[in-house]
């Protein structure tokens, strides 16, 4: 099979050490594979600037999306009410979760390229003291915005409500003080900034919060009071733990603090970003989010004027030659989206940049070639 790098917002490319230690078959019950599972535990909330007094962790088998359906599902009761604010996919996922677990819920719902008003999200809370919790999206990849979840997080806070936010693209590439933001609950998966492979979630949870939980799941397999109870013993998950992408995960994260953190890393991320939205300004491509909402991870681009060929006819030009792109997921505009994170630097950003170059050219030569012919 033919290799190439991910310009995704995960998965994403990964190094060869990472991938490497999934060579070794571990036993779920054996203790020095729970210690890495509390060892991993522990470095989560170091990378959230939390303490474990305050705020534990919970891994959670399964894709991000698991560990947004096990949150909502799990510590929002019969008698809560969810706000959910989405300006994206993800945030709409939200909603489509919330439906299906018949949680009561209301949807502050903002244009794909605006980012939600946590003016009008205090305004909602006060018109409405029935409504308990309130979710959004930090990184929403349906178009590369970063969403203020700071501003919201104090408003929610100043109207005493819980907060629950989708980090999943965004932690660990982009630095979240987690208690300082008011945030309760945020989410992310093994296999975004802190370069791991798919195959679970993780929560960084309030402890007193998800204490109050207990009993309120929906769900057996994603409860995550049980889940929790389970791990904190001694470090077993409930049922079967994806063990190779766990002992992936754990050398993901000592790359992480190699690289230098959270601090390192988001920089790099940044001007992956940087240059890319730079050098396809070059040939005319224009970002579909504003610079002041542009997050660092993946980047939305409307085609160029007067384009005729189809995406798929670019992603395989430029999938043969190194790397793989993303299809818009816009649904008013026409876009493409690339995305910066994993393995990826600069010089790959000047590389796909060139191939977008090249196809441009090679496809705009044949038009004018078939339009005289």
């Amino acid at each position: 099979m033919k290799s190439y790098k991910l310009l995704t917002p995960g998965p994403l490319t990964t190094t060869d050490t990472v991938k490497q230690e999934m060579l070794f078959d571990h036993c779920t019950w054996d203790d020095d594979y729970k210690q890495i599972t509390q060892e991993i535990r522990r470095g989560l909330l170091k990378l959230a600037h939390v303490s474990p007094e305050e705020y534990t962790v919970v891994l959670m088998q399964g894709s991000g999306t698991f560990g947004v359906e096990s949150v909502l599902t799990s510590v929002i009761g019969t008698g809560d009410e969810l706000l959910i604010c989405a300006n994206g996919a993800y945030g709409e996922r939200m909603a489509d979760i919330a439906e299906h677990a018949g949680i009561k819920h209301h949807v502050y719902n903002e244009h794909y390229n605006k980012v939600p008003n946590a003016q009008k999200i205090g305004e909602m809370l006060d018109a409405d003291p029935a409504i308990t919790h309130v979710s959004m999206v930090h990184s929403e990849t349906t178009s590369g915005i970063l969403n203020d979840i700071e501003a919201v997080g104090k408003v929610v806070k100043e109207k005493g409500r819980v907060f629950i936010v989708d980090a999943m693209s965004s932690f660990g590439g982009v630095d979240i003080p987690v208690k300082d933001w008011g945030i309760d609950f945020i989410i992310s998966s093994a296999n975004k900034c802190i370069q791991g492979v798919p195959g679970f979630s993780f929560i960084i949870a309030r402890k007193d919060l998800l204490e109050a939980s207990r009993g309120k799941a929906r769900s057996l397999s994603l409860d995550l009071y049980d889940q929790w109870k389970t791990m904190e013993k001694d470090g077993k998950w409930r049922f079967t733990s994806p063990t190779h992408v766990v002992l992936a995960f754990a050398q993901a994260m000592k790359e992480l603090e190699e690289e230098g953190g959270i601090e390192a890393r988001n920089r790099r991320y940044t001007e992956n970003n940087r240059l890319l939205i730079e050098k396809m300004g070059e040939m005319g491509i224009r970002p579909y989010i504003d610079s002041a909402h542009q997050g660092p991870i993946i980047t939305t681009f409307f085609y160029p004027e007067e384009c005729h060929f189809t995406f798929t006819q670019m992603y395989n030009y430029i999938k043969d030659r190194g790397y793989a792109i993303y299809p818009g997921k816009v649904t008013e505009a026409e876009t493409f989206r690339i995305g910066n994170i994993g393995e990826i630097y600069p010089e790959d950003i000047e590389k796909v940049c060139s191939l977008m170059r090249e196809f441009l050219e090679k496809y705009n030569h044949e038009e004018k070639g078939g339009a005289q012919a």
